[in-house]
């Protein structure tokens, strides 16, 4: 059990609660769970802000389970709270409505949440009278069976999860490196050990890296920047593959034999995480004419800033430097994300690790409706560092010379 639980939360599928205030969503969460994580009352909105569990779904493994705020939460902070669950339900795995009274409002939300993907409907509170009557009439009315639960007897919870696992989309598996990597290839893998690096252990990305690279019966070679030329030396041919950190890209780039496949943790990360076509085209978009004057950069996680943080410091500096003085960048990190992106000339994103292939997707379809370009870290830097040509994608494929105009 410990090896799911230890399941990143980027690489589990997200299960969401949706739902009015008090129509039940939190003591269905805790039932689900076995365990009071949730705060149930009788007062209108107990839950303010999304709450999320990791947990081991039968038939399913590693799933990460999410109570949010009701939708129809009142006031100002009641509108953010809205905005933040409607934000998440675009980037679910799998959504659950529970219904409350089946009235026009949970409706309209029914139809918007499977225009977004795949959800399940379920009728709280199926203990008390009328209830049956009531998930039958809704059944009727949309179309689909409406499971009868409670949170309280767990009436309707194995039918549920019987539920949850056959519409549970199943994604074809997708390596970190694509097909730029055999059974015996000798990867050397360059990890900055910084300021910015966590004290006694690697990031995400490169802990999966490295463990999707012995699973394929690779040879990973780990190094920093200043110690490639001895471990390149010390290899009695090139090595097929080098991936390094973004920040290193440049000064990797001049130390990489003309045979061995260039990449970084980033550009891997745009395909497993997102697409690295789309994010090809952005990373175009940057170095083209007229150049983006308002850039949105976006980090998964919230952290607090270093000298040497890649998002927030070297970043900026390097887009300073390109684009002059005057471009004017903001940056989000963890689930804040504008809902109007129509602001921004070019949206740059972290590798995403941690976050789910579906969240990054749409928010690369929250950029195509607004017309920004969006691409990556890894991808930026190589454009803004004068690489970008060098760069080979997981396919294979080399990224094309920049675009004249957008």
């Amino acid at each position: 059990m410990a090896g799911l639980m230890d399941t990143p939360r980027g690489d589990r599928p997200t299960i969401g609660l949706v739902g009015r205030r008090n129509a039940g969503k939190t003591s269905l969460f805790n039932a689900l769970l076995g365990q009071a994580a949730g705060i149930v009352s009788d007062q209108p909105g107990t839950t303010t802000d999304a709450h999320r569990v990791n947990t081991e779904w039968p038939g399913v493994g590693p799933v990460t389970l999410i109570d949010t705020a009701g939708f129809d939460d009142t006031g100002d902070l009641g509108a953010l709270r809205v905005a933040k669950t409607e934000a998440l339900a675009k980037g679910l795995s799998l959504a659950i409505l529970v219904f409350a009274t089946g009235d026009t409002e949970e409706l309209a939300r029914w139809q918007a949440l499977r225009a977004q993907g795949p959800a399940l409907p379920v009728l709280s509170q199926g203990d008390k009278p009328g209830r049956a009557t009531l998930a039958a009439a809704l059944s009727e009315q949309i179309g689909e069976a409406v499971i009868l639960v409670s949170g309280q007897t767990g009436q309707g919870l194995d039918q549920l999860r019987q539920a949850v696992r056959a519409l549970l989309p199943t994604e074809e598996a997708i390596y970190i490196t694509g097909d730029l990597v055999r059974a015996g290839d000798r990867v050397v893998l360059v990890m900055p050990q910084d300021q910015a690096a966590p004290k006694g252990r690697l990031i995400l990305p490169q802990v999966q890296t490295i463990r999707e690279l012995l699973d394929r019966a690779a040879l990973p070679i780990c190094s920093t920047p200043e110690t490639l030329p001895a471990a390149l030396a010390a290899l009695q041919a090139p090595p097929d593959l080098m991936i390094t950190d973004s920040q290193a890209f440049a000064q990797v780039a001049a130390l990489c034999p003309a045979e061995t496949v260039l990449t970084s943790f980033s550009v891997l990360f745009a395909s497993y995480k997102g697409r690295a076509d789309v994010f090809a085209q952005g990373a175009q978009r940057l170095l083209a004419q007229p150049a983006p004057a308002r850039i949105l950069i976006a980090e998964a996680c919230s952290h607090t800033p270093t000298s040497e943080d890649i998002g927030r410091v070297k970043l900026p500096r390097l887009l300073r430097k390109k684009l002059g003085e005057g471009v004017h960048l903001d940056i989000v990190g963890g689930d804040d994300f504008p809902s109007d992106l129509s602001p921004y000339d070019l949206v740059i994103h972290c590798g995403a690790c941690m976050f789910t292939r579906s969240y990054v997707l749409a928010r690369i379809a929250a950029c195509q409706a607004a017309g920004v370009p969006i691409t990556n870290y890894g991808m930026a830097i190589a454009g803004l560092t004068g690489i970008l040509s060098q760069v080979t994608l997981p396919d294979g494929s080399r990224l094309e010379a920049p675009i004249d105009k957008p």
